[in-house]
């Protein structure tokens, strides 16, 4: 019989393979490149370095050759290819910390199994695999809560320089970060902007860590950190209020509910800032459903989110591209 010359169902199968994607999310949360990195490269001494069954992890490295993740050198010994190395923590674009299944993010992920569930119901995925909710389940583990604070701090700082420059921000008094974390985005952008004061405002979690940041950078004659949640009333003492990737976090009553607040404390002379991953009038569908399942979220277009501001009273008046975000600004109609 003459070899199969095309891939399996178009594909089809190739696109809908859960087992490569499963490999790859242990071999992260193994940090099998970094074992590999440093020089471990058998399977008996990488059975006993990551605790983990000989025969079957080496059946698994096997798996990550054929997947182009590692090279076979022989005898049981591995090498990382290009695309492994990505696996390995602290390189740029470095994917183990979001792919490791016991952080916050690859934790996640594992709902998305239960993505008929959340079509058929409109529910999100995230309840029906652990019985909690997104925000509960990381309220509940320390270690995960720490994880996903780690990854949203260091995706701010990658997209914080440009969203510094994208917007004269020193135009402004004081900038009120609403939901802000570890305060990353308000630092890059103060340092930016000599004159601009700023206040993150979010759970006390993430404003000690925002104050600890803010003393670091030598800026707490101009920044503070308050506790505070963006369901409540807002301080009213800023000319700008500042959602970084924050609405999509959330169902759409909850996000509206947001805006409301930040719409409320802007009264008629201050701006309201969206900075997300807008591209004209369509929607990054993969990040939809990923929004979706964990949260019951929604990835907004432009016009999504003008539709959300309207009842407030507030109309998107610019938008000015931040690399691969956008930061948004809303007035008062």
């Amino acid at each position: 019989m003459a070899e199969e010359t095309t891939a399996r169902g178009g594909g089809i199968w190739a696109a809908a393979d859960l087992v490569t994607p499963m490999a790859i999310r242990v071999a992260a949360t193994l940090r099998l490149a970094d074992h590999i990195a440093a020089g471990t490269r058998t399977t008996e001494a990488l059975a006993e370095a990551v605790h983990a069954d000989r025969d079957v992890l080496g059946r698994l490295l096997d798996h990550l050759v054929t997947a182009g993740v590692l090279s076979g050198a022989g005898a049981g010994t591995y090498e990382l290819t290009a695309m492994g190395r990505y696996l390995c923590d602290g390189q740029p674009d470095a994917m183990q910390s979001v792919l490791d299944i016991e952080g916050a993010l690859g934790h996640a992920e594992l709902s998305l199994v239960h993505l008929l569930h959340t079509v058929r119901t409109g529910e999100p995925a995230f309840p029906q695999q652990y019985g909690l909710t997104f925000w509960e389940d990381l309220s509940a583990d320390d270690r995960r809560a720490g994880s996903f604070d780690a990854l949203m701090g260091a995706r701010l700082a990658v997209h914080a320089p440009a969203v510094a420059q994208a917007y004269p921000w020193g135009g402004l008094r004081r900038l009120i970060d609403v939901g802000g974390g570890d305060g990353s985005m308000l630092i890059t952008i103060l340092q930016a902007h000599q004159g601009l004061h700023g206040t993150v405002l979010d759970l006390p979690g993430p404003v000690r860590r925002a104050e600890k940041a803010i003393a670091e950078a030598g800026l707490e004659h101009r920044a503070r950190a308050v506790a505070g949640s963006f369901f409540d009333e807002l301080p009213a003492d800023g000319d700008g209020y500042l959602l970084s990737s924050i609405l999509h976090n959330w169902d759409d009553a909850s996000a509206a509910r947001i805006m409301r607040r930040c719409a409320d404390a802007a009264a008629t002379t201050a701006s309201v800032f969206v900075v997300d991953y807008f591209n004209n009038q369509s929607v990054q569908t993969e990040g939809d459903l990923r929004m979706l399942c964990y949260f019951g979220g929604r990835q907004h277009s432009l016009e999504q989110l003008g539709e959300m501001a309207a009842p407030t009273g507030l109309r998107i008046v610019s938008v000015l591209p931040a690399g691969r975000m956008s930061v948004v600004e809303l007035r008062r109609s």
